[in-house]
């Protein structure tokens, strides 16, 4: 019985730490937030790291209490670009996923959009044909059990805002997959802006 409540502690100090840094210090990926509070917090080698989960929670928690006061603010920002990026993109179906949809984005979050086309080329014909400037990737990706790679686009919104973009089949759309706390389509996102 010790010894697990220890470990929760544990688990749940290094998710609290990592929150911090990530709204403090900027860090944007979980796992580097994670990895370097268990450094910070003298765990090094632990074996009980939170999960993303977890330090989602803590991060909604330090926003609450830390930064009740700017937090609003640029996340109204952030889904505002969002959404003026989607509607741009609307003939794509496209989905607000991530931090700025689950509300622990920060002033350096990144914006995360899924555009569905069957045809993932005409996503790169728009962008160029708008005159987007662009960076074009690639993104591996989990499509009807297997490992896939799918294209990726990164451009900046009007306030400066990386906006990563990846384009799925559009069978992958009604795949299920999809949950209203997870992808918010632009009807979603009005409404979550009010």
């Amino acid at each position: 019985m010790g010894k697990s409540l220890k470990r929760d502690l544990m688990r749940e100090q290094l998710a609290h730490h990592a929150a911090k840094l990530i709204a403090e210090d900027g860090i944007a990926d979980f796992g580097s937030a994670k990895r370097k509070a268990a450094r910070q917090l003298g765990a090094a080698d632990t074996q009980h790291m939170p999960s993303n989960r977890e330090v989602e929670e803590a991060l909604h928690s330090y926003r609450s209490l830390y930064q009740h006061e700017s937090h609003p603010d640029i996340l109204n920002q952030l889904r505002r670009d969002a959404l003026s990026c989607m509607q741009q993109f609307s003939a794509f179906n496209p989905y607000l996923t991530g931090s700025v949809l689950n509300g622990t984005a920060g002033e350096n979050s990144d914006i995360n959009l899924i555009l569905y086309s069957d045809d993932a080329k005409a996503v790169l014909l728009f962008l160029l044909k708008s005159k987007l400037a662009f960076e074009e990737g690639m993104w591996r990706t989990r499509l009807s059990g297997r490992e896939e790679t799918v294209p990726s686009y990164t451009l900046e919104s009007e306030t400066g805002t990386p906006i990563h973009i990846i384009v799925l089949p559009e069978n992958a759309r009604h795949s299920g997959r999809r949950h209203p706390d997870t992808h918010a389509s632009i009807p979603a996102l009005q409404a979550l802006l009010g």
